[in-house]
C-alpha cells in the first residue's frame, strides 16, 4: 500500500453528522481535505445544505465558505462516498434493552465496503466495547469489498472526545488518541489526525482505544453517581454538600470536582459504560459493580428530584397534583441543545404522570433543528418571562445555560428547585 502523506490533500468522507462527524468533517475541510458529510436523515443533510447548523460548535459562517468553495459536500446519497481516502465513521451507538445495537456502525461497514478500494483507511470513532473494530467494523468491510483487512487496506479506530458547548477544549486542541489493526494502518491513522489536531496519542492496539474511550466516561459516570448518592445523603442529614463540595475542591492533589444534577445525558454516560458492563458480563461471565451501582443511582436522579419538588410544594401547602411546574433545561448539559438521554424527558414524564401541569424552556433546543428533541414530544414549550414565572408553583433549573436571565428568575418565581447551584435565596431549594 502506498505510504501515507500528512500534506497530500484527501478525499475524506464522514460517516454520520451528528455531534461528532460534523465538527470532525468541517474541520478537516477547513485544513485542505475535500470532505464528504454521509447522513441518513435528510432533514439534517438538507439544512447543511442550506448552511444551516444545528450543533453550537458549528457556527453558520463556518459552515457557509465551506459549502461555497465545495471543500465540504453534506450528501444522502451513499455513491457520493465512492473514491475515498479515508474514512471515518461517527454513528450512533445506542442500548437496546441493555444491549448494544450496532447496527448503525454495521450499516456504515457496508456502505462503505462497497466503495473500499485499495490502501484507504477506515477509522471506526463511534463509541464500543473492545473488540468491535477487529471483531464486527472489520470483517463487514471486508465482506462488502472483496478485499483483506491489514493487506488491502487500513483500518484503525480513534475515540471521539468531543464535548459539545465547552468554550476551552474544541476538537483541534484535545489530544486524540488513535490505534490500529497493526503499525501500517497506526500509521496511516494517526497521519490523518495529526493534519487535524495538535496533538496525537497512539496506542498500541484498537482495543485498547476502545477500553480507553470507556475508562473515561466510566470514570465520569462513576463519580458523578458518587456525588449524585452524597447529595441525597447529605440533604437528609442536613449538610450542605455544595458547601462540602468547594470545602473539598481547595485540596490542590488527590481530589477532582464533581457535582450532582438531576441525572446524566448524552451519549457518553448513560450509555457507554454500560457498554463495557456488558461486554465484561457477556465474555467473562462476571458483573461490573462500579457500573451497575453508578448506573442504579444516576439513572434514579430524575426520581428524587421529583421526590424533593414534591416535598417542596408540600412545604409550601401545596399538592403536586394540579400544580403549574416550569422546567427551564432540557438539554442535558448547560449551553448545548444536545438532548440526548437527557434526565429532563424522565422528569418531565413523571410529574405529568402525577397530575402537574407542566411547561419547558430551552433557548438551545428547537424541535426542527434538534432531531433528539424528539424524546421530549407533547412538552409544552414556553417563553421564560416574568408572567409565566410568577405564575409557577415551582420552576426547577435542571441545565443551567448562561442565556437564562437568573435575576428575572430570581425575582419572579415563587418556588425554585435548583439541581444546578445557580441561584440563592430563601424561596431556593438546592439538590
Amino acid at each position: 500500500m502506498t505510504k501515507f502523506s500528512e500534506t497530500r490533500r484527501l478525499r475524506v468522507v464522514v460517516v454520520g453528522q451528528g455531534y461528532v462527524g460534523l465538527p470532525l468533517a468541517v474541520r478537516a475541510a477547513e485544513v485542505g481535505h475535500h470532505v464528504i458529510g454521509f447522513d441518513v436523515d435528510a432533514r439534517r443533510i438538507k439544512r447543511l445544505m442550506l448552511g444551516e447548523s444545528y450543533v453550537e460548535d458549528i457556527v453558520e459562517s463556518r459552515l457557509t465558505p465551506l459549502l461555497a468553495s465545495g471543500a465540504y459536500r453534506p450528501t444522502i446519497d451513499s455513491s457520493d462516498c465512492a473514491g475515498f481516502d479515508v474514512a471515518v465513521v461517527a454513528v450512533p451507538t445506542p442500548l437496546r434493552a441493555g444491549v448494544p445495537d450496532l447496527s448503525h456502525v454495521e450499516d456504515a461497514a457496508r456502505t462503505l465496503g462497497r466503495h473500499l478500494t485499495r490502501g484507504a483507511t477506515v477509522v471506526l470513532e463511534s463509541t464500543t466495547y473492545p473488540g468491535t473494530t477487529e471483531e464486527v467494523f472489520g470483517p463487514l468491510l471486508a465482506h462488502a469489498s472483496g478485499m483483506a483487512v491489514s493487506h488491502d487496506f487500513h483500518l484503525g479506530y480513534s475515540p471521539e472526545r468531543i464535548d459539545p458547548g465547552n468554550p476551552i477544549w474544541k476538537l483541534e486542541n484535545t489530544p486524540k488518541v488513535v490505534s490500529g489493526i497493526d503499525p501500517s494502518s497506526t500509521e496511516a491513522v494517526r497521519g490523518f489526525y495529526a493534519s487535524l489536531v495538535d496533538t496525537v496519542v497512539p496506542v498500541a492496539s484498537c482495543k485498547e482505544a476502545e477500553l480507553a474511550k470507556l475508562l473515561e466516561n466510566t470514570f465520569r459516570h462513576v463519580n458523578i453517581a458518587l456525588a449524585n448518592e452524597l447529595a441525597i445523603f447529605a440533604h437528609d442529614l442536613g449538610i450542605d454538600v455544595w458547601a462540602a463540595i468547594d470545602a473539598a475542591s481547595t485540596k490542590p492533589f488527590g481530589f477532582m470536582r464533581f457535582t450532582p444534577g438531576p441525572g446524566v445525558g448524552g451519549h457518553c454516560l448513560p450509555v457507554d459504560p454500560s457498554y463495557l458492563s456488558w461486554r465484561v458480563q457477556r465474555t467473562l461471565g462476571q458483573n461490573f459493580r462500579f457500573v451497575e451501582l453508578a448506573n442504579d443511582v444516576n439513572n434514579h436522579m430524575p426520581d428524587y428530584v421529583v421526590r424533593r419538588l414534591t416535598a417542596g410544594l408540600n412545604e409550601r401547602g401545596k399538592p403536586l397534583k394540579g400544580s403549574r411546574i416550569l422546567l427551564l433545561g432540557l438539554a442535558y448539559k448547560a449551553n448545548t441543545g444536545d438532548a440526548r438521554e437527557t434526565p429532563a424527558a424522565r422528569i418531565a414524564e413523571l410529574l405529568t404522570g402525577m397530575g402537574a401541569e407542566v411547561q419547558a424552556a430551552d433557548p438551545h433546543i428547537m424541535d426542527e433543528v434538534h432531531p433528539r428533541a424528539a424524546d421530549l414530544e407533547g412538552l409544552q414549550r414556553v417563553d421564560v418571562t416574568a408572567n409565566r414565572l410568577a405564575t409557577a408553583d415551582a420552576v426547577v433549573l435542571l441545565a443551567d445555560h448562561d442565556t437564562f436571565d437568573y435575576p428575572l428568575i430570581s425575582a419572579h418565581a415563587p418556588y425554585i428547585l435548583d439541581c444546578r447551584r445557580r441561584l440563592a435565596g430563601p424561596h431556593v431549594d438546592s439538590l
